[in-house]
């Protein structure tokens, strides 16, 4: 196993599109959706075990969440988990988790991914990762993941890519640009030309090449943590952090540097990817009885006359449906929620709606 190669994993979110079972204090990165006896976030890291050791392995995530990640993820250190003390989006803890690594090996390369995808191909998953980790190591350039399309989804955002390729790799291919989720209309078009992918948000690079784009495009959080890069690894790694962020502004990656960059490659990769962004994900990648309903777990959950729902609720509630179909059915801390599946766009106005009525306890 190369010791060069690094894994940054985020896991800050909230994931309130998954209320009620995904809360503030307990995220959706910390759930075990489909019953298998493992969280989202423990998933992702026996992943990047196949291709990083363990040590170089590092989590990045709001602080509240520092002893859940100990909790789920007992051999991981205190060092390895890097404590954002305010949410500020990709770019800020990108560009901390980049130098903390940098710091500890100039000759880095590093993997980052988000906490809560599912994969169902792990051994392309291994060979995608490790085969852009090295195409990394040798040149100057910034390697994201796409996706192959199967369908127009307008709930990802998609990468176009030209017909040049990298000198060293000619499975990579020149970014041309990034769009954020479009229309239907547009995501069909998009598919029809065939050279847009799904945008994955996987992104692979050498420290020193991300590092170099932080300087370019994004210059006052380049100066903003390398001030204290002295003091990363040490024990004043937390107060330099507290202070950082409280200078940092809230922008991602993919605006910040990716959109700007023009060293960015992107190499189509087909490994059974889900980002788990809705219950409508959850339910495509779940299980299913022959009338199509996903009931998670299913040993107290009985169903007449129904079809194609999404049941999620606690394992000790028994549960009797009868004559619907098509619904989202959740229940998680004496909270209810029943929504068409056609409309769970709402939830997120539903937990608005809650905080405005009932305070932030329920959220």
């Amino acid at each position: 196993m190369n010791k060069d190669f690094y894994a940054l994993i985020m896991a800050g979110g909230v994931g309130s599109r998954f209320w009620p079972v995904s809360r503030t204090e307990y995220p959706k990165q910390f759930i075990d959706f489909f019953g298998i006896g493992k969280t989202l976030i423990q998933s992702t890291y026996e992943r990047f075990l196949e291709i990083c050791p363990p040590e170089n392995i590092f989590i990045v995530t709001n602080e509240i969440y520092s002893d859940l990640i100990k909790k789920q993820i007992p051999d991981i250190t205190d060092n390895q988990i890097l404590a954002e003390p305010l949410l500020r989006n990709t770019a800020p803890c990108i560009a901390y988790g980049c130098l903390k690594i940098s710091e500890l090996n100039p000759n880095a390369v590093i993997v980052v991914a988000p906490s809560d995808h599912t994969i169902a191909d792990m051994d392309g998953f291994v060979t995608s990762i490790e085969q852009s980790l090295k195409a990394a190591s040798g040149s100057d350039c910034l390697i994201t993941l796409g996706i192959k399309p199967n369908r127009p989804d307008t709930g990802y955002g998609y990468i176009q890519h030209t017909n040049h390729v990298l000198s060293t790799d000619k499975e990579f291919h020149k970014v041309k640009t990034f769009t954020e989720k479009p229309n239907l209309e547009l995501a069909k078009s998009f598919i029809q030309s065939g050279d847009f992918l799904w945008n994955a948000g996987i992104f692979i690079w050498s420290a020193k090449a991300i590092l170099k784009s932080f300087q370019r495009h994004l210059p006052d959080m380049f100066d903003i943590f390398n001030s204290g890069k002295n003091e990363l690894n040490t024990n004043r790694e937390k107060a330099f952090i507290g202070n950082a962020y409280l200078q940092c502004t809230n922008i991602s990656i993919d605006f910040g540097i990716m959109e700007k960059a023009e060293n960015v490659y992107v190499l189509p990769a087909d490994f059974g990817w889900s980002d788990l962004g809705t219950w409508a994900s959850i339910y495509e990648m779940a299980d299913k009885d022959y009338v199509g309903n996903a009931v998670i777990p299913s040993e107290q959950v009985v169903m007449f006359d129904s079809s194609n729902c999404m049941v999620n609720v606690p394992k000790d509630k028994l549960v009797i449906l009868n004559g619907l179909h098509d619904f989202i059915v959740v229940e998680n801390n004496n909270m209810l929620l029943i929504c068409p599946r056609d409309e769970e766009q709402k939830v997120k106005e539903f937990v608005a709606e809650v905080k405005s009525r009932f305070g932030a306890k329920y959220i």
